[in-house]
């Protein structure tokens, strides 16, 4: 269990991803360029191209990213955030994403 308090940390905004790569040499990693309504877009790094045979699809797509995660580097990327998904130890994989249209930024509370 955590507290309210601790839950209340999490920055959890919605992104609008503009550009996908492969990273090279890496079989399931993805490069995102994602627009979480600030000046730049931010670049997070996700495990998540197995799920996705073209993974261009996900251009276009607003999802929800936590964002105040601290950084890290990934195969010399620094990864800016993490996108929220879910997934079961089946295999079953879904992003999640919100049921009307809402700007970059919008904060989930």
């Amino acid at each position: 269990m955590i507290s309210y308090d601790d839950f209340a940390k999490l920055h959890i905004a919605l992104g609008l991803i503009r550009e996908v790569e492969v990273v090279e040499g890496a079989d399931k990693l993805l490069k995102l360029s994602v627009d979480v309504g600030e000046e730049t877009p931010r670049t997070i790094v996700s495990g998540i191209r197995t799920f996705f045979e073209d993974p261009q699809i996900l251009v276009g797509q607003t999802l929800p990213f936590l964002i105040n995660l601290e950084y890290r580097t990934i195969r010399g990327i620094e990864s800016q955030g993490m996108i929220l998904a879910a997934s079961t130890p089946e295999g079953s994989f879904a992003l999640l994403s919100p049921s009307s249209s809402l700007p970059p930024g919008t904060k989930i509370k």
